[in-house]
């Protein structure tokens, strides 16, 4: 969300021939984009990856406006001409767009996120409605994310999930792995959107912001009934240019390298589709960790393989016993590998001239 709706991100003017794009302001961080990363790039980037786009939409409200509901239809119009667009057939009037673009056939668009931390906004909740009938009148599949917390969510405030945004120092984000285990179970699912250690202890990117953050999404993945997804943020940042801290992704003009918690999401990348178990940890008078289990399907051999992880935030090495259930009776531990991110001090960062100070190592 931007402090001026004049300097929104129009998505209608990010497509198309680069040098038309008439560019704008972003008057957040204080820089001017000319769009050429636009929301066609961004689909492209998402398609590119494999990973689930989800686009956050302009639903009229700024820092400092915001537009009453009975002028807001022409901001519902554009998102779901953006839908088109993204999803249209290549005879609908966005969807040739997209086409005349080199792209046919449609992304893969299926969420959708009705702004960001807007919720105590006056018309946010009478527009969100809005916005909500007509995008599930042309497209019913898709679902619909609301800036409200779980318990403002009802029959007559309809959303398919709700957003969480989570920005602390590492021992609270630490405590948070157990914030969803007592979420009542059936209704809309969170996203967490947006989560990061911050604070004197991230630095630019700590050892100990990543362990913190490793244990949060253990949680989630022990919660995943009740958590669909999350992302880090944000993933990149140009180091010429630093305007947070800390982030994954660090690049200039001709070398990058990954912080801690970049690396540490390799630990996560079998969680999507794979099948949680229910662990235990065995260990007495220790409370500082944490483990999940998962079994998940390798596409290249077809072979179904355990995965457990193991946190430890403390200072002591601990010896510990892991129950699993809801595995087969036999299990081949011949082969398994022991996979460790650690490194001599919690503080320690990686940098240019070290991009491998921290990194997983087996």
């Amino acid at each position: 969300m931007g402090n001026y709706l004049s300097n929104a991100f129009r998505w209608s003017e990010t497509v198309g021939p680069w040098e038309e794009r008439p560019g704008h302001f972003n008057d957040v961080w204080g820089y001017w984009t000319d769009d050429g990363l636009g929301f066609f790039e961004f689909l492209q980037l998402a398609e590119d990856l494999g990973a689930c786009p989800v686009w956050v939409v302009n639903d009229g409200a700024s820092r400092n406006e915001q537009v009453p509901s009975a002028t807001i239809a022409a901001f519902v119009k554009d998102v779901v001409d953006g839908i088109e667009f993204a999803r249209g057939d290549p005879g609908t009037s966005w969807g040739s767009v997209r086409a005349a673009m080199g792209h046919p056939e449609p992304f893969q668009l299926n969420y959708i996120s009705m702004g960001n931390q807007e919720c105590s906004m006056h018309y946010y909740k009478e527009n969100y409605r809005k916005f909500y009938s007509a995008i599930k009148a042309s497209y019913p599949d898709i679902k619909i994310i609301s800036s409200c917390d779980r318990s403002t969510i009802s029959p007559v405030e309809p959303a398919d999930l709700y957003d969480v945004h989570v920005y602390t120092s590492s021992g609270d984000m630490f405590s948070k792995s157990s914030m969803f285990d007592s979420t009542p179970r059936g209704g809309p699912k969170a996203i967490v959107s947006e989560y990061a250690v911050t604070g004197n202890d991230a630095g630019r990117g700590t050892l100990v912001a990543a362990l913190a953050e490793a244990a949060f999404l253990i949680g989630l993945e022990r919660n995943s009934d009740a958590v669909e997804m999350a992302s880090c943020a944000p993933l990149f940042v140009n180091d010429n240019d630093r305007r947070w801290s800390p982030d994954a992704i660090v690049f200039n003009s001709w070398q990058h390298y990954g912080c801690p918690n970049y690396w540490m999401l390799h630990f996560f990348k079998e969680s999507s589709g794979a099948s949680l178990h229910p662990s235990t940890i065995q260990v007495s008078n220790y409370n500082q960790l944490v483990a999940s289990a998962i079994t998940w399907q390798n596409s290249k051999d077809g072979n179904t393989y355990l995965k457990i992880k193991v946190l430890n935030f403390g200072n002591k090495a601990i010896d510990l016993s892991i129950s699993i259930t809801g595995l087969e009776n036999e299990i081949q531990t011949f082969g398994s590998v022991k996979t460790v991110l650690t490194s001599g001090s919690l503080r320690d960062e990686n940098s240019f001239q070290q991009p491998d100070k921290i990194s997983s190592c087996s």
